[in-house]
């Protein structure tokens, strides 16, 4: 059965699945910012769902994570009578099989190209480490990407290795400490805090500003991520 009803509240498999079946996307968050100029209906946040506006689309799935989403918010679609895939994506390769369920036995549709370029470029054996880096996403109070993260194994995975990747997955941590940890670099991005320029000055250790959606977002954007974050 191809699902033609549906509505995601994860950002990264919004822009996938808009990518293979726009018409059949009926309900986004307000954070699903891609593909630019999608049209449906929104039903605020990834954390605070409106789930009455979710149950008025009447969707035949509702596409929800681990991570982005509250267990609690599944549950009450559930107990509505609505069907909620969630995934658990803690790497790359993850994300890839993640996708490859999703399309083939849950929404039945075709898979997109881009699946299997990403699977080609991602899930491959580790490069070498280039350079040590560490991730802040957020300040006052600074967090950074920790260990068992998406961010962090995408990282990893282009020779980038987290010098907080023994750490809890976003843990609490000084400017301080980031300083001290021996990076190389801290990369910047512009979300889910939005780092820029006049951040920079705060850190002893050089830094670069990235992109947020390409650091972060799992779906077509590992083809740019690969491209631009690998050089």
């Amino acid at each position: 059965m191809s699902r033609s009803r549906v509505v995601s509240l994860v950002p990264s498999i919004t822009e996938a699945l808009a990518s293979a079946r726009p018409d059949a996307l009926v309900g986004a968050t307000d954070w699903c910012t891609h593909p630019e100029g999608l049209e449906v209906t929104r039903v605020r946040g990834t954390k605070n769902p409106d789930l009455a506006a979710i149950r008025a689309l009447s969707p035949d799935l509702v596409v929800t994570t681990k991570e982005e989403n509250r267990e609690l918010d599944v549950r009450r679609l559930r107990a509505a009578g609505l069907e909620v895939w969630v995934g658990d994506i803690e790497t790359v390769p993850d994300a890839v099989a993640a996708y490859e369920e999703l399309f083939d036995d849950v929404l039945g549709w075709e898979r997109p190209a881009w699946l299997a370029t990403a699977r080609e470029l991602w899930c491959g054996p580790l490069p070498p480490v280039s350079r040590r880096v560490a991730i802040p996403i957020w300040r006052d109070p600074w967090m950074v990407v920790g260990g068992r993260t998406f961010t962090g194994d995408l990282a990893r995975r282009l020779g980038l290795e987290n010098v907080f990747g023994s750490a809890e997955r976003y843990p609490h941590i000084s400017l301080e400490e980031i300083d001290a940890a021996g990076a190389d670099v801290v990369l910047l991005p512009d979300e889910p805090y939005v780092f820029t320029d006049a951040d920079r000055a705060a850190f002893s250790t050089p830094t670069e500003l990235v992109s947020g959606r390409l650091l972060t977002w799992y779906g077509p954007s590992l083809l740019e991520a690969h491209a631009s974050l690998g050089r």
